[in-house]
């Protein structure tokens, strides 16, 4: 009954992700990919808990793209050692989730969830002064 609607409905979604992204800062940008990052995680644990594996394998390669199209590949280099560890640690995070999906070890999500919120927390916290600081040229 319901079926017809889905298609308007993701539409509607994509949508307003995209007016979202459009208008978003940049510190709201990367507030998004964690978002992101952690909603497909949370998705790949829901589909390990229901032995769908195709579903678990999607989930996880949107995380992963996140992590590195999008987490990863934003680090700038002149971020010395700050960049460089978070480098190492999506590097990290990006191996236990490819660990996570061909083990099916919800810890190793579980896990990566724990820092990408704990990163995510972190970088709201610093939201305002971020949003204060002068753009450099």
């Amino acid at each position: 009954m319901f079926a017809s609607h889905r298609p308007a409905a993701s539409a509607y979604r994509k949508l307003d992700v995209e007016t979202a992204v459009a208008q978003a800062d940049p510190h709201a940008l990367v507030a998004m990919l964690f978002d992101g990052a952690l909603a497909a995680i949370a998705q790949a644990r829901g589909a390990g808990r229901e032995a769908d594996t195709a579903l678990r394998g999607a989930a996880t390669t949107r995380a992963l793209r996140i992590l590195e199209e999008g987490l990863k590949a934003s680090l700038d280099p002149r971020g010395g050692e700050i960049a460089s560890n978070l480098q190492t640690l999506y590097e990290y995070m990006i191996g236990q989730l490819l660990a996570a999906n061909a083990t099916a070890d919800d810890a190793r999500y579980a896990e990566v969830s724990d820092m990408l919120q704990q990163l995510r927390e972190a970088w709201l916290a610093i939201g305002p002064a971020a949003r204060r600081a002068p753009v450099a040229a």
